[in-house]
Order: C-alpha cells, then sequence, then structure tokens
C-alpha cells in the first residue's frame, strides 16, 4: 500500500516514481487538513493537495474545453496544441487524455477530452448517433438545395470509399424551411459522424466553401456561456448527462 500514493502521483503527471517520492518526503503532499503524507502513507482519497494546490482529477476524467483558433487537437504538432491549454504534466498522464473527436487547426468550440478509451470510442463511433452541431460562415450564398442533399445522405466525398450518413441543414430563425435559407451565407449543420474535414469537404463538394467552423454543441451539451475560448474545466456531473458519457 506504501507504493500507491506514488503511483497514482505519477499517474497523474506529477513526476517519475522517484520524483514523487522526494515531493512525499519533502511534505509537499497533503490531505484537506493540512496533513503531510509521506512514502508510507497510501492515498486516502477525497482532497488531496500538491504545494497547497488542489490535486489534478484522478481517472478516469473528462474534460469541457473551448478550443480557440490556430490551435491543432495533437500531442505531436510542432506548433501550438490544445495540451499547450492544460497544464504541462497533464501530457504525462497515464493513461492518457485524448480529444473526443477532433476539430482542425482553423476551426473553434466545444471540444471534449478523457482518459477513458472505451467513452472515446463510444462518443465517436457513428453507430451511436451522438450529434455534433456546427456553426457555419460559407464564402458563397446557399443555393437552396443543400438541406435535401445533406439529408438524403449518400453523398462521396473525394477520397473516400464510403458515402456519408444523412445529416441535416437546419433553417436560419424565422425560415420556414431549410431551402428559405437560400441567399444565407450562415447556416447550421448536424452530424453524426466525424470525418476528416468532414463539414469543409461537405461544402466543398458544392462549389462553396467554408470561411468559420464552430463546434457548438456535442450530444445534448451546448458549449458552456463560462466557458472562453482557451478555457477549459473537468466536466460537470449534469453536463455528463447531457452528452451522453454511458
Amino acid at each position: 500500500m506504501a507504493r500507491d500514493l506514488e503511483k497514482l502521483l505519477s499517474n497523474l503527471g506529477y513526476g517519475s516514481r522517484t520524483q514523487v517520492a522526494r515531493l512525499l518526503r519533502d511534505g509537499a503532499v497533503t490531505d484537506a487538513e493540512g496533513r503531510p503524507l509521506g512514502p508510507k502513507d497510501s492515498d486516502p482519497g477525497g482532497v488531496l493537495l500538491v504545494d497547497g494546490e488542489p490535486l489534478d482529477p484522478r481517472a478516469p476524467v473528462t474534460l469541457v474545453l473551448h478550443k480557440p483558433v490556430g490551435v491543432v487537437c495533437s500531442t505531436s504538432d510542432p506548433g501550438a496544441t490544445v495540451y499547450s491549454l492544460l497544464p504541462p504534466r497533464f501530457a504525462a498522464r497515464k493513461p492518457v487524455i485524448a480529444p473526443i473527436g477532433r476539430l482542425d487547426k482553423e476551426s473553434s468550440g466545444l471540444l471534449l477530452l478523457t482518459d477513458d478509451g472505451a467513452l472515446n470510442h463510444r462518443l465517436t463511433s457513428p453507430k451511436h448517433h451522438v450529434e455534433k452541431r456546427y456553426e457555419v460562415i460559407l464564402d458563397r450564398p446557399l443555393r437552396g438545395d443543400e438541406a435535401a442533399l445533406f439529408a438524403a445522405g449518400g453523398m462521396l466525398l473525394d477520397n473516400d470509399d464510403r458515402p456519408l450518413l444523412p445529416a441535416r441543414l437546419l433553417a436560419r430563425p424565422g425560415a420556414a424551411s431549410p431551402a428559405d435559407g437560400a441567399g444565407d451565407t450562415v447556416c447550421t449543420v448536424v452530424l453524426t459522424e466525424g470525418r476528416y474535414h468532414q463539414v469543409r469537404r461537405m461544402f466543398a463538394a458544392l462549389g462553396n466553401h467554408v470561411l468559420q467552423l464552430h463546434r457548438s454543441v456535442i450530444g445534448g451539451l451546448a458549449l458552456p456561456d463560462d466557458l472562453p475560448a482557451g478555457a477549459w474545466r473537468p466536466i460537470r456531473p449534469e453536463e455528463a448527462a447531457r452528452v451522453p458519457l454511458a
């Protein structure tokens, strides 16, 4: 049992086993009452502090992040990544915290990250029909037939060997139907799959170009109003129930 606390802290990215043992010997890890925990102590559960700061969330954890334009969903890209928005030690966590689906560098909006591989698969697999909503600004006005084409399913994008599942193009507020959006350059697209650059490629196949793309909703969870671009936090229980995560 003496190594359980060392293992917990090491898996949360606070350092190697040797470095974590040193933290414990130096009294840097305390319980909620401020009692130092040493190398011979096991994980007591509950609130723990490291150098006076609350312990990072234990696994399994799911994070809600407002991805800004200009960062990528990758661990290896030489430029700015979503991991640069998190504490540096998060990159050393075991198991790894990974994005649930991706947003490309020029897209923004709601991104979930988790260390639960089964959950990640469940939310990204098309067979589970988890909806993702995207707010789109186009270079050219809508023609008026896009909603019907998307809803029919069967679109085959370049370099894909499987047709797309049906998708929805939503009417703008006040429009009687999506077809009444003809002439608009702003629209909303709802998908139940998440292929590479899918929304951008769907409009490109119809001769249009996406200027801005923002994911606003995953499942029943909208991007929280209290989360500015670049900010993150652990998902709240009432939010987790909307995704759904189980």
